[in-house]
């Protein structure tokens, strides 16, 4: 195991400075995957357990989940609630039990909306109820995927630590390219999404600049004018 004094930071970038990994690379589809972006995470006013990385996150889902509408693409949102008996959190839910818990983000309450800044299209958007990390797991995302012909997932939200990585092995394991704006994941603290952005960028996806994913989106929509 190599040692050293760096933060999880500087680990961070200096791989972003010099990546060593080729690129899994953009492919011909793309879906957008916009992992719990609901109050119980992103109001910080409000709630302990929410959490801001860059100020700007919701302000680049909204414009991302807009130019995927433009190109006809898949737009997902997922959020958690829990039954009032916390039976449907199973054993994640078993570890604390307080008014700030996992299982205790119940239906029909303030913790499970999604945040007021959100561009949610009722129409044409997808929404999803997940119980576990990974937007995967028990959800008819995959099945969606393979209706779309999609070939490329984009995940936005938080936490980088949790549901973005656990989506993102689970999208890499089966066969998507996976990609992940900097700026559009958040956590809760900078040496838990630093490290694992680090990880992610070395073993499960692209880590890009929110530009250049914006770049590429641009350019297929003028190619589908």
């Amino acid at each position: 195991m190599e040692i050293t004094t760096k933060t999880a930071k500087e680990i961070y970038f200096d791989l972003k400075n010099n990546p060593n990994r080729a690129r899994f690379g953009f492919g011909n589809k793309a879906v957008l995957v916009n992992i719990d972006p609901q109050k119980a995470y992103t109001a910080t006013d409000e709630f302990i357990t929410a959490y801001e990385t860059d100020p700007k996150q919701l302000d680049y889902i909204n414009k991302l989940s807009d130019r995927f509408r433009q190109l006809g693409w898949p737009v997902v949102w997922t959020h958690v609630a829990y039954m009032e008996s916390a039976e449907d959190a199973g054993v994640w839910g078993t570890r604390t039990d307080t008014e700030n818990s996992l299982q205790n983000i119940k239906f029909n309450s303030r913790r499970s909306e999604f945040d007021d800044r959100l561009d949610i299209d009722p129409v044409k958007d997808v929404i999803y109820l997940k119980k576990m990390p990974s937007a995967f797991f028990e959800t008819q995302l995959q099945s969606l995927l393979v209706w779309h012909q999609v070939d490329t997932v984009i995940l936005t939200g938080g936490s980088t630590s949790g549901c973005i990585r656990a989506t993102s092995v689970d999208s890499l394991s089966r066969g998507y390219r996976t990609i992940v704006p900097e700026e559009a994941v958040a956590d809760k603290h900078e040496s838990y999404h630093y490290a694992n952005l680090t990880d992610l960028s070395l073993k499960y996806a692209d880590v890009l600049d929110i530009d250049e994913i914006f770049t590429w989106l641009e350019e297929r929509l003028t190619n589908k004018q």
